[in-house]
């Protein structure tokens, strides 16, 4: 069972980069809609891989409470700690696209931010209640 379970989990890995990867190249063209519809199947696969490693740890538990004196190394086999290595590289090769990602987003969050603010002017005080210079471009009356 371990082994599908393994085997499972690092299928669920290898989807959620090829879909951050697909999120990284949409924002960089601004195919936004694309991004928005692949939440919900990376939200499955999230699910769906925290399930299979709740599984994962309840086997390699229960082995290692059958055997307590033998290591982790002796309880499992090679196909299993090949595919154990293969989850833990994926792990990190999706964080590191995440964190790209969020870099990303981030810049793009900003940009708009900073758009919004010279289109539509708010006013801004310091703590002095100095106000800070209005935006010509646009004038808001209410």
């Amino acid at each position: 069972m371990l082994h599908n379970y393994l085997k499972g989990a690092v299928s669920d890995l290898s989807a959620l980069i090829d879909l951050t990867q697909s999120d990284i190249d949409d924002i960089k063209i601004a195919n936004h809609e694309d991004i928005f519809e692949r939440n919900f199947k990376k939200q499955e696969f999230i699910k769906s891989f925290e399930s299979k490693k709740n599984l994962i740890d309840q086997e390699i538990i229960s082995l290692k409470n059958k055997f307590p004196d033998k290591s982790l190394d002796q309880l499992i086999d090679e196909g299993s700690s090949e595919l154990l290595g293969q989850m833990k590289q994926n792990l990190i090769n999706l964080k590191e696209l995440n964190a790209n990602y969020a870099r990303i987003v981030f810049a793009v969050s900003e940009f708009y931010s900073s758009l919004i603010q010279k289109i539509i002017p708010h006013e801004i005080c310091d703590y002095k209640g100095n106000r800070a210079p209005e935006s010509s471009f646009l004038k808001i009356q209410a």
